[in-house]
């Protein structure tokens, strides 16, 4: 009896697990049914209102048709600029223009980030989910290591049971190379906060959500960090993105946690180069990188694919 119980406990578990495997599959293919623009976000809630119970899945419905039907178009930016006179015009001015973005969103299915951040919030609002726009800055080049601190960028909290969790819509539809290429991704669906701190700072450090302290200069200062397995904590050497070449003799030590490729390449912006001996201590990988007089750049790959990014001084 007593294997029977636990035999039985651990279906129930198993099948709870696929069961919501089951419904976020059914929640995205469902949304590539409703309409692909709409004139105002209170036609799309309608429709996740009659679809969907939770707010897991409402929140996964909003999230998935946004990426699926938004694409990121850079003129719109500043498509509403305004002038204010005083902080009380500046809000009422303020809300107008988000309603006017919004409603451009929907209706032409283009948007930069604030479009996609004020329509992930509205349809939250919509649907009684409890949520809030962060504005902060990104880290996506290895030319924007050591930059200043520039409020950039826009992406949301939802909070879900309680729980505060991070989304960005924007990167979640695709890329911007000359033109928007269609890529939607769920990597930036509830994307844990280790991994986000990675490439997006927020104004507010408290919107970010991890334990540890870190200051805008040390998250402009950190190496570009491209492997999405890899976290900030991993890197132990060299852990700063700016590499002085005076500081080294001849070639560029590194130790990475949590790595193990099979091949590690490199290059300075030109042909890619072999690293030629691989160090595995445990967790720990270890190798070296000849250093070149008048390079600018420093990209390491792990099996082909870009892992890390430097600059050189």
């Amino acid at each position: 009896m007593r294997f029977l119980k636990i035999t039985i406990f651990f279906f129930v578990i198993c099948f709870s697990k696929m069961l919501f495997a089951q419904d976020f599959e059914r929640v995205d293919a469902t949304i590539l049914f409703y309409p692909k623009t709409c004139e105002s976000p209170e036609e799309i809630s309608k429709f996740i209102t009659r679809d969907f119970q939770t707010k897991e899945e409402k929140v996964r419905a909003i999230y998935s048709w946004i990426i699926q039907n938004i694409a990121y178009e850079p003129n719109e930016y500043k498509k509403f600029d305004y002038r204010f006179s005083n902080y009380r015009e500046r809000n009422k001015k303020e809300e107008i223009t988000r309603e006017k973005i919004i409603s451009r969103t929907l209706q032409k299915g283009i948007a930069v980030c604030e479009g996609y951040a004020f329509l992930f919030e509205r349809l939250c609002e919509l649907q009684g989910i409890t949520n809030y726009l962060v504005r902060g800055d990104t880290k996506t080049t290895i030319e924007g290591i050591g930059k200043e601190f520039n409020t950039n960028h826009m992406w949301n909290v939802a909070i879900i049971d309680g729980k505060s969790y991070l989304f960005d819509p924007t990167w979640g539809a695709g890329k911007y190379n000359q033109k928007f290429i269609k890529e939607p991704s769920y990597f930036y669906y509830k994307i844990p906060p280790e991994q986000f701190i990675k490439t997006h700072y927020p104004d507010i450090f408290e919107d970010a959500f991890i334990s540890e302290t870190m200051s805008k200069q040390e998250f402009s200062d950190m190496p570009l960090i491209i492997k999405k397995e890899l976290l900030i904590s991993d890197i132990i050497a060299p852990n700063k993105g700016i590499i002085y070449s005076e500081m080294y003799f001849n070639e560029i030590q590194f130790e990475i946690k949590n790595a193990n490729p099979n091949k590690v390449t490199y290059s300075f912006g030109k042909e890619i180069l072999h690293v030629s001996k691989l160090i595995q201590k445990e967790n720990l990988l270890e190798f070296s990188v000849p250093l070149e007089l008048g390079v600018k750049t420093l990209l390491i790959y792990f099996d082909d694919q870009p892992a890390l990014g430097y600059r050189i001084e």
